[in-house]
């Protein structure tokens, strides 16, 4: 070989190992800084995102009402029915109120996808119902049970006038749950020791690591009983001779709709946009429910989505840099 031929490094040497590191630190910032320049760019483009969404939102405020035309008015019960929730009796007993007042809703159709929840919330909404048919008796009022209608959603829609659903909808649980757990034994075997203070006999009588006491277990039951013997009066009270005289009809069962009908628990089947062009003649539904403003749910999706982006983005450059 030539001396004057160029020789390169041994793998081991000093040489080629500073050489490694020049180029994988040169590699390191290149990626670096392609990443952040991808970083604003997203960031521009999620920008750009908010402002048209602003100016979208600004439209359709500014766009045709179509409560000022014929129409039917749809209030949607989806989820659980509590206080804290969409399905609340505040927001849903508001959005009934705003239908029976409209002069151009024809009637209010009840979307209901539920699987019950608090028995005083349903008991609130029921009660606003009938007071507002009282006062508006030629409004009618249609309750749709789509996938679910059941326990205090079917509470809800034994106020409607009539009832419907899909033939494969599960409808009516009718009952009352109260429910816990005992960790009595599994401290006694961890050698656990459990202090309570109370005033009252039996102020603690639902505590889970406490001994269950055969008084309060029944006081309890009679609670609940209570409870169900009220959904039950409700439900005949909205629904009267069109009930069967079965007692399965209150033991917490839940039919399909193709059963329920047979039951008098609903009174056919039907979709919502059936029912506005059979019942109440028209094609146009509006719906009442209330809900967050569309801009501030989006704000809110994207702030969400924006920080878990910047999270994996920061954590990518952790894992690079190290």
């Amino acid at each position: 070989m030539d001396s004057h031929e160029s020789k390169r490094p041994d793998d081991d040497s000093k040489e080629w190992k500073l050489i490694e590191e020049v180029l994988m630190a040169s590699h390191s910032e290149q990626r670096t800084a392609r990443r952040w320049g991808i970083f604003f760019k997203l960031l521009t483009f999620a920008y750009l995102g908010v402002v048209l969404a602003i100016a979208v939102s600004a439209s359709i405020g500014a766009g045709v009402d179509n409560k000022h035309a014929p129409h039917a008015a749809v209030i949607k019960v989806n989820g659980p029915i509590a206080a804290d929730q969409y399905a609340s009796a505040e927001n849903l007993n508001v959005a009934l109120r705003d239908a029976f007042s409209n002069e151009y809703a024809l009637g209010v159709i009840l979307e209901i996808n539920s699987p019950g929840g608090s028995p005083v919330q349903s008991g609130y909404v029921f009660d606003e119902i009938r007071r507002l048919k009282e006062v508006n008796p030629e409004m009618p009022v249609y309750a749709v049970i789509m996938d679910i209608g059941a326990s205090g959603a079917y509470y809800i829609a034994a106020a409607a006038d009539e009832i419907y659903a899909d033939k494969a909808s599960l409808v009516g649980s009718i009952g009352v749950i109260g429910s816990g757990f005992g960790f009595v034994e599994a401290m006694d075997k961890l050698g656990v020791e459990r202090r309570l203070y109370t005033s009252g006999e039996h102020k603690a009588f639902l505590d889970p690591f406490s001994p269950q006491r055969a008084e309060e277990k029944q006081f309890w039951e009679s609670v609940l009983k209570v409870t169900h013997e009220q959904f039950i009066s409700q439900v005949k009270l909205g629904r009267g001779e069109r009930l069967i005289d079965d007692p399965e009809l209150f033991s917490g069962l839940i039919w399909t709709g193709e059963q329920a009908v047979e039951k008098g628990l609903i009174d056919g089947l039907a979709s919502s946009s059936q029912l506005a062009r059979d019942m109440l003649g028209t094609e146009e539904l509006v719906n009442y429910t209330l809900h967050k403003d569309p801009f501030v749910e989006f704000v809110e999706k994207f702030g969400a989505s924006f920080g878990k982006g910047v999270a994996m983005f920061f954590g990518d450059q952790m894992m690079t840099m190290r």
